[in-house]
């Protein structure tokens, strides 16, 4: 991942990648619209068992800023991640990944981020959901 320094004050400081690609506004646009293909996905929809997607959207842009460097109030809030223990009730397998991913790379081409940091970026969640599945195909 690459990084840029800046000079604040006299003292070099790199800038995290949340700050690199616009900070909160940036992960709060992919999520929303991450979650906007998730609410009329067929197979994903019915994993979000609250009727408003509104607060697993929260969740999801709060985790989402931490992991890149952003503010700590995921953490604050839930505790650690536990990705695999929370995403467990549920089945994820080769076609919830897929179509997961399907939304997700919608909404990060919606960001039209410079090349590296949508690579940098898209390498991650692609690892992310690889890791969620639970169910063999």
């Amino acid at each position: 991942m690459g990084s840029v320094t800046e000079i604040r004050r006299g003292t070099l400081q790199e800038q995290t990648f949340y700050e690199q690609v616009g900070g909160e506004e940036t992960f709060r646009r992919l999520v929303h619209r991450f979650y906007q293909g998730v609410a009329e996905d067929p197979l994903l929809r019915p994993m979000y068992p609250e009727e408003d997607l509104g607060p697993a959207e929260e969740r999801f842009a709060l985790f989402l800023m931490q992991y890149w460097g952003g503010p700590t109030t995921y953490s604050d809030n839930r505790g650690h991640p536990r990705l695999r223990m929370r995403h467990a009730p549920f089945t994820v397998d080769r076609a919830a990944h897929d179509a997961w991913l399907k939304h997700m790379r919608d909404a990060l081409d919606d960001l039209a981020l410079p090349e590296e940091h949508d690579q940098t970026l898209w390498k991650y969640l692609t690892y992310a959901a690889a890791s969620m599945i639970n169910t063999p195909d």
